[in-house]
């Protein structure tokens, strides 16, 4: 097939996006150069300054175009506590579900050494100093996969060796859940993680 070299070049570099295969880049170049030009012109422009003008908060390794995220500047977070959270779309979700008014550390990965991605690719050091800093409690809301289980298993040995304390947000039944329609897993956890009623 006499495909043009730079339409190549560009299903090749849409295959870098996770879950785009062949199949996908080919259609989505398609669509891009045949029906919308303009959409396609503000995606590289939007892309090269994303690329230029996005970096990691110095404090919290989340994204940010400033040395301090908004986040870490802001004097109404509480100091006492700091969230470790594997992705930036982990913190979205704590700051939407309005349960958290501490500080955070996002991983930008977890554990996994099937990936290529053990404790020298995360930022561990820059972690343990920020908690040091703020002297103050580490909550572990890494995900319930077994991939996050280890990073969060590998951070607590970590930050109680430094005496640090360390918790780990609980697992349990859905807000709203039926028992008959939990899967056995989550119902087992949530029987061991059970609490004291208190009046």
């Amino acid at each position: 097939m006499n495909t043009p070299s730079s339409l190549e070049e560009l299903i090749k570099a849409l295959r870098c996006l996770p879950g785009v295969g062949p199949k996908s880049a080919q259609r989505m170049a398609y669509h891009l150069l045949q029906r919308d030009k303009q959409g396609a012109l503000h995606l590289a422009r939007s892309l090269a300054h994303a690329v230029e003008s996005v970096k990691h908060c110095s404090k919290c390794n989340n994204f940010s175009e400033e040395e301090t995220c908004v986040l870490c500047s802001s004097s109404r977070r509480e100091t006492n506590l700091l969230c470790v959270v594997e992705m930036p779309a982990d913190l979205l979700m704590m700051e939407q579900a309005q349960c958290f008014r501490g500080m955070y550390f996002v991983l930008m990965g977890r554990l996994s050494p099937l990936d290529g991605l053990g404790a020298r690719e995360l930022p561990l050091e820059r972690l343990v100093k920020r908690a040091q800093e703020l002297a103050c409690e580490v909550i572990l809301a890494t995900n319930f996969t077994v991939e996050g289980e280890a990073t969060a298993h590998y951070l607590a040995t970590l930050l109680r060796a430094q005496g640090i304390k360390v918790s780990r947000i609980a697992r349990g039944l859905p807000v709203g859940g039926e028992l008959e329609h939990v899967d056995s897993g989550t119902l087992a956890q949530a029987v061991l993680e059970r609490r004291a009623v208190t009046e």
